[in-house]
């Protein structure tokens, strides 16, 4: 039997991994590209060849080919085996995300190309949300673009998959009151109520929420229409803004990353304010999901944030010690779920 290929990209990454077969595999290899997309989705399709001379190095043969989808739209809330339509309905759907769907359909073509036999797999991001109750789905605009696909999604799915397996299989299964806190360059938090997603801080786009390491996170929807009157800012502008140059590096003026913001934030009151907003609005959605889920039992920290500053987790937890909650700091990881979902779709 042969390796499973998982390929997570990102807006400017791409991460990869090759696993060996059984419930609990092998990882055989794995590998990161970064600063990657500058040249559009091209960059990442690029990516393939030396991926695949490391696999043929090491001897390997690739069975079956899983790809991390960040948006599925109203169309896809399981994965899927790819073929021409979905293809097709993929393209139709890249207005819901540019900065990550043109990329995720070019590096399935590449595949295509480059392993004509190995069958692929589509896992979605916004699946993990599928039984959003209505109540969290709803986007408070006119209905009719709920007709249109407008709603909250929700993003980081596969990550919050990894999580709750974990919990399920860990000592005592899943509590049932659980926010989790996937913490990285993008920044999400999801209250899971019996193992099922009922809401989370992202919505139609990967750009809501709390403020991210570049993207704004929540905003007033009224600067759309100030920063044009004030500035001429179009629309397309605006979006560059708020998904590139916000969060903590337009806080900051300086950095996007947290290590280096608590390096500086004692003499730079900008770095020491990008990180207290972090905080505060992470915290704040975690008190949030309490009263949605009627309480909290756990309170889980992943993602590079989330797992490697013991700092920030300290900072945020401080003033939620009346929820009574036990915090747990898991690894994710997105790539194993890629995995087993297309073992499980293509029969391996």
């Amino acid at each position: 039997m042969g390796a499973v290929l998982a390929v997570n990209a990102g807006s400017s990454s791409l991460k990869y991994a090759l696993f060996g077969p059984g419930e609990t595999p092998a990882r055989l290899l794995s590998g990161k590209f970064e600063r990657i997309g500058q040249g559009g989705p091209a960059d990442h399709a690029a990516c393939l060849d030396p991926l695949l001379r490391q696999v043929a190095a090491g001897g390997q043969t690739v069975s079956a080919v899983g790809h991390r989808v960040v948006h599925g739209g109203p169309t896809y809330v399981a994965p899927t085996r790819i073929g021409p339509d979905v293809v097709a309905e993929l393209r139709r759907l890249s207005p819901f995300d540019p900065e990550h769907l043109p990329a995720e359909i070019a590096l399935i073509e590449a595949v295509s190309t480059a392993l004509p036999n190995a069958p692929q797999v589509a896992c979605f991001d916004t699946a993990f949300h599928r039984d959003l109750p209505r109540v969290s789905r709803i986007l408070p605009i006119p209905r009719k673009y709920e007709a249109a696909g407008v709603r909250r999604y929700g993003f980081h799915g596969l990550s919050y998959e990894s999580l709750v397996e974990q919990l399920r299989r860990g000592p005592g299964g899943i509590p049932r009151r659980v926010v989790l806190a996937h913490l990285g360059n993008g920044a999400s938090l999801a209250a899971v109520l019996d193992g099922r997603s009922v809401d989370t801080t992202m919505a139609f786009t990967p750009t809501a929420g709390v403020p991210m390491s570049r993207r704004s996170g929540d905003l007033d929807p009224g600067l759309v229409e100030y920063l044009a009157r004030t500035e001429g800012m179009t629309p397309a502008q605006f979006h560059e803004m708020v998904n590139t140059r916000s969060g903590l590096l337009g806080i900051s003026e300086t950095s996007s990353d947290v290590r280096d913001l608590l390096a500086r934030e004692k003499d730079d009151v900008r770095a020491a304010e990008a990180l207290a907003v972090f905080c505060h609005r992470v915290r704040q959605a975690i008190g949030a999901f309490a009263a949605t889920l009627g309480g909290l039992d756990l309170l889980v920290f992943s993602g590079g944030i989330g797992e490697n500053s013991p700092e920030l987790r300290q900072r945020i937890c401080d003033g939620l010690g009346f929820l009574g909650a036990a915090v747990r700091v898991l690894k994710t990881d997105e790539e194993l779920q890629i995995a087993r979902s297309t073992r499980e779709i293509v029969g391996l």
